[in-house]
This record gives structure tokens, sequence and C-alpha cells, in this order.
């Protein structure tokens, strides 16, 4: 009896999870909905993106008196060295002013990094089908990606973005990435996210 009631039951639970994956998909007659078309400077900062998994954390640029956090897009999770990002991927790079002493010295905690200060700026980078095709010049095409610059206040910051695709049009094998290789090894050496 117990067995036959576990099995009904289990059955019910399967059929209830059915019907409610088939209630969430579109019919065949619904057409999906296209994807906007961004351009440098449209990509708005998501608000859940401190709850992404960090790309890399605590990134030290002790030349530019900074500590970068980037947040990565949970659909970039299935990102592989040789395959680059997905469409849809979405990077979210703080800027944080490293704190510095009286005299001009980056103060360092006990691990010997930079403290982080203020926040600065808050930079985004997407990538998605039909981004940035007929961006001109040729040259500073960054594959599907766009950017986006922010200051921690949140409104838009006056930075030029051809500093951007400028600073990342190198990494052609990279998939237009900076610390494509470290984000890979780390994630390896982690057994993945």
């Amino acid at each position: 009896m117990r067995t036959q009631l576990h099995s009904v039951l289990s059955l019910a639970a399967v059929a209830a999870a059915l019907a409610g994956l088939v209630a969430g998909c579109s019919s065949p007659m619904e057409a999906a909905k296209p994807v906007a078309v961004l351009k440098d400077g449209e990509l708005a900062v998501p608000a859940d993106y401190k709850s992404w998994p960090k790309f890399l954390t605590a990134i030290q640029r002790p030349d530019a008196k900074q500590v970068r956090e980037i947040y990565m897009h949970p659909l970039a999770k299935g990102a592989t060295a040789a395959g680059g990002f997905p469409q849809g991927t979405v990077f979210v790079m703080e800027n944080w002013a490293a704190q510095a002493n009286p005299d001009g010295s980056l103060v360092t905690g006990p691990d010997g990094k930079l403290v982080k200060g203020a926040l600065q700026k808050v930079f985004v980078m997407g990538k998605n089908k039909g981004w940035a095709e007929d961006f001109t010049p040729v040259e500073m095409r960054n594959g599907n990606w766009v950017y986006a610059a922010y200051m921690a206040d949140g409104s838009k910051a006056p930075d030029n973005l051809l500093t951007c695709r400028a600073c990342h049009a190198p990494l052609t094998s990279k998939d237009f990435v900076h610390r494509y290789d470290e984000h890979f090894a780390q994630k390896g050496s982690a057994g993945g996210y």
C-alpha cells in the first residue's frame, strides 16, 4: 500500500512539474522577443550584479592606484577557454580607489594587498548578437561587445568609450576580455565556480 501511495505521489509530483514547465513555455505561435541591439553607452548597470559570480576579485592595480572587482553574469559560467564567452554575457567592473597614506604611498593590509577606498566608477561590458556589428572604425570592433561607464553615484561617466575599445581590441584570441587566461586558470584550479 505504501509503495503504491509513494508511486502515485511521485507521478503526481512529476505531472505537476511538467505542467509548470509547459505553462512557462512559449507557444509555437508566439515569437521569441528579440534582444535590443545596443551600442556603446547604452548598456545599463544590472541591479543584481553583486549577486553574480566573480570573474576575478581584488585585482591589484598599484599603477592606477586602484583595486578592481569584476562580476560576471551567471550565463558566463558556461564559457570555456577554447570557446570564449556566450552571447548574453555581461561583466561589471567596479574600480575602487586604493587608500593612500599621508605621504602618498598606498595602504596595504596584513595580506600585502591594497586596501579599497571609495568606489570611483563602474564599467559594464556586454556581448550579444548584432551588438556593435556596424561599429566604425572597423579596427575598433571588439566582436559583439559594447561598453558603458558610470560614476559611483550611477550617473553616466564622461569617459570616451573608444578608450575601452582600444584597450580590448588587441585581445582577439581572448574574446576581447582582459585577464582571460587568469580567469580560466583560476576556474580550473578551483574545480569550477
